[in-house]
This record gives structure tokens, sequence and C-alpha cells, in this order.
């Protein structure tokens, strides 16, 4: 069977309580979260404590603790995977906030190829903000933006994680970067 396929199969059976497939589903898709988790991190700021396999460990105990998880396919699986990362880099962000002076928008730059580079972790905490009203706005936009950004997924993997075309995401991604920058900036369209 190809990886994909024994990928699918695992999430199959660990969706109706294996939880051995759920053992060994990890060794398989392991080199793929670690990619994502070394995306995710390599936009945090230079003082970020949390290292990708660290973020790894908390996304797995998040994933293992879902009961009756079910999985469309190998991409559904790295979407939700995303979501719990960006869940984790936010409550991390927010932590390390906690005593800190002030609170509100922060502007932040956006250029073409990215987000943005080495946010701090009030950033990470206003681009999370940002997303949560795209999502009441958008929410496929909301989710493109963070399948690109926190999970580092492909335009292809996205489309296929969304069912959508890649012209689609690539649509989406560019009007919810727009939308985000004004957004984040405080500016009025």
């Amino acid at each position: 069977m190809d990886p994909q396929g024994e990928v699918t199969s695992l999430l199959v059976a660990w969706g109706k309580g294996d939880q051995n497939a759920l053992k060994e589903l990890m060794p398989l898709v392991y080199n793929e979260l670690h990619r994502m988790a070394r995306r995710a991190w390599s936009v945090q700021d230079q003082g970020n404590t949390l290292q990708p396999t660290a973020l790894i460990n908390e996304a797995y105990l998040r994933l293992a603790d879902v009961e009756n998880a079910s999985f469309q396919n190998r991409c559904h699986f790295f979407a939700v995977a995303c979501t719990a990362m960006r869940q984790i880099l936010v409550n991390h962000a927010r932590s390390r906030l906690a005593g800190k002076r002030g609170s509100g928008r922060v502007p932040v730059s956006l250029d073409d190829v990215q987000l943005a580079v080495h946010q701090e972790a009030a950033q990470v905490v206003a681009l999370h903000d940002a997303l949560e009203r795209l999502q009441a706005v958008d929410e496929r936009k909301s989710r493109v933006i963070e399948m690109r950004y926190f999970g580092g997924l492909s335009i292809e993997e996205t489309a296929e994680a969304l069912g959508v075309s890649i012209i689609t995401v690539n649509r989406d991604f560019r009007l919810a970067r727009t939308w985000l920058m004004r957004e984040m900036n405080g500016e009025q369209p």
C-alpha cells in the first residue's frame, strides 16, 4: 500500500477507536508534522521558547485526546493538525504576554510572500484575533490562511484539504492577506 493510502486507512481505523492505529500513524506523519512545526516556529520571534519538537508533542497530545476522530483523508488530518498548532502557538504567545502592559491591536506590515517574519508574541495574538474576525466573515479564507501560514501546507495540499480548486485557494489567499493587512493595521476598507 502506498504511504498516503496507509495513512488514510490508519486514520479511518483510529476514527473507529483503534488506539494502535494512532501509534502506527505517528511514525508515518511525523516528518510532515515536523516540517509544519518548523514552518510555524520559523515565523515566531527569536525569543520563542516553544521549539518545533515541543510543538509537535503538544499537537500530538491534543490530537490523541480527540474522541471519535473522523478524518476524511491525509490532508484533512494535516488541516486539523494546523489548527491544533495555531491554538498552541497562540496560547503560548498569550502566556508570554501575561503580565505585560498594554493590549489591543498591534500594527503589522505584511509582504507578498508571507504574513509576517519573526513576529513577536503580541503579533501572533493579533493575527489570531484577526483570523477569528475573518472566520466570522468568510470561514474558508480563514482556513486557507491558517493552513498556509500556521501549517505550511502548499497551495495544492490546502486545495485538497478544503475540497476546492487551486485557483480558488490562490484567490482566497490573496484576498484574505489583503483583508488581514487592513484589519491588523486598523484601516477601514
